[in-house]
């Protein structure tokens, strides 16, 4: 496998951090929900957020390029794979105290919902079933049924490639899908804190499994995708003649579901290969098992590229792009 000049230097300084498991040619399908993706030159996964940080300013110190990895179902990983070091933060303690909780990154999502509905704490239970990580949740917003993440972040603690630093929630800068660690791709989130509100615990669990069963038919857990793959679109950001068109019924919390336009160019049912947007649904693109990554870009493409001709506007992917895309 081809290396970067400075990489073998990198790997032996990595492989010194205490803490810090590090593999070599690690196939990076199988750490991603799509399924599809090629290998890494170096994996590392760590626990501790000293050796987190160490292995951050090690791979800088050698210009090693790295990538910050959390639970992989929101990644497109390149069919050649990462030519550089994948580096995974796996600490995945969650703790209860009155109406807060805490949790390191690398917990589920789903663990630390089913924490706060067990504790009786309003806040997270419209969260229920989607995939991933809290890290990535914080890092992204996440969000379903009107309600973000963001609404329940109190601080959060994270390194920005220098020093271990916390911020409050106004520090975080959330936007839709969107915040401040999002826009610093190289920074990584250690732990984070919530504040709640005590609730019914019946209520809470009826509203997260009725959400489940909803998600679990339109997204099944042994589906090889990421949910949906555009953002909604904000009714105030898109061309008066375009809102024009669409029903007040299609209209929630402000948004449109880009479901709506995607499905009036007839994205569903479209394939590329092992590629292939469900019939039910014109915003989930699901690997039918033996996709690529090449396959999946190209269809993305081709939808973006329908919905600007036809409305003049893009839509932007929830996913993120790893590794080399060029032809």
């Amino acid at each position: 496998m081809s290396q970067q000049p400075n990489l073998r230097e990198a790997e032996l300084g990595l492989r010194a951090i205490e803490g810090l498991a590090v593999q070599r040619d690690v196939d990076l399908s199988g750490l991603t929900r799509f399924g599809i993706g090629g290998p890494a030159d170096i994996l590392a996964d760590t626990d501790q957020p000293e050796a987190f940080a160490t292995a951050v300013r090690l791979c800088r110190e050698h210009r090693a390029p790295y990538y910050v990895l959390g639970n992989g179902t929101n990644v497109i990983v390149s069919d050649a794979g990462f030519r550089g070091v994948i580096l995974r933060f796996t600490a995945c303690s969650i703790d209860h105290a009155g109406a807060r909780l805490e949790s390191d990154a690398g917990a589920s999502l789903e663990a630390l919902v089913d924490t706060a509905v067990e504790a009786s704490l309003k806040g997270l239970e419209t969260l229920a079933r989607i995939p991933g990580s809290v890290g990535a949740a914080v890092y992204g917003n996440a969000g379903a049924y009107g309600h973000s993440i963001s609404e329940s972040v109190e601080w959060v603690r994270f390194f920005d490639g220098e020093t271990v630093r916390q911020v409050d929630n106004a520090g975080c800068e959330f936007e839709y899908r969107g915040s401040l660690f999002k826009r610093n791709k190289g920074w990584m989130i250690f732990r984070c804190g919530l504040a709640l509100d005590l609730a019914d615990g019946k209520e809470l669990r009826k509203i997260a499994d009725d959400i489940t069963a909803v998600r679990d038919e339109k997204f099944p857990p042994s589906m090889r995708c990421a949910g949906s793959i555009f953002k909604n679109l904000h009714v105030k950001d898109l061309p008066p003649e375009v809102v024009s068109e669409v029903p007040e019924r299609a209209i929630r919390e402000g948004k449109v579901a880009s479901a709506f336009f995607l499905d009036r160019v007839g994205a569903k049912g479209m394939r590329r290969g092992g590629i292939v947007i469900a019939d039910y649904h014109a915003n989930l693109i699901y690997n039918e098992g033996d996709g690529t990554a090449a396959e999946l870009r190209s269809l993305i493409s081709e939808l973006k590229a329908k919905i600007a001709e036809r409305y003049g506007f893009e839509v932007e992917e929830e996913v993120q792009y790893v590794g080399d895309f060029s032809p």
